[in-house]
């Protein structure tokens, strides 16, 4: 069990993208909708996987075997130094900047086979290492932000 009092982290990158099951871009802030997830993000909407988070700690193992990976490569909308977001449960929330406060409503996924990320990268680290949230409380998120656990 992660202890919620201990953790205080940091967002790397902040990445969208206009379609699904694509790699996405870096951008410089975004402004997270309360039930709906980044605003221009293809995955906005009312679902439960309105925004994903991966490790800065996953990519950079990746990185190590060789991938040639940039934020984005996943299709993550969030990469987060500090913490190990595959630990948290289902039902934690994370605060991310001053406002920001997500859920975690899902932890891995099922890949389209193969999808156009695994094509590019090898294969997807979504499956096991993604981690999805709804948006709980608006506000924009810049790299460099906190990131913790409430």
């Amino acid at each position: 069990m992660i202890k919620k009092e201990h953790l205080q982290a940091k967002v790397v990158a902040l990445c969208l993208s206009a379609k699904k099951h694509t790699p996405k871009a870096q951008v410089p802030s975004a402004f997270f909708r309360m039930n709906v997830g980044i605003d221009h993000d293809a995955h906005a909407g009312e679902g439960h996987r309105q925004v994903s988070l991966l490790a800065q700690q996953a990519i950079e193992a990746m990185k190590r075997q060789g991938a040639q990976v940039v934020p984005g490569s996943f299709g993550e909308n969030v990469i987060i130094d500090g913490l190990d977001v595959i630990r948290l449960s289902i039902g934690s929330r994370l605060q991310l900047g001053e406002e920001v406060i997500l859920e975690v409503t899902q932890i891995g996924k099922e890949c389209h086979v193969p999808c156009a990320i695994a094509q590019s990268v090898g294969y997807c680290i979504m499956p096991r290492e993604g981690v999805f949230a709804k948006v709980v409380q608006s506000g924009v998120v810049k790299p460099g932000d906190r990131a913790r656990c409430l």
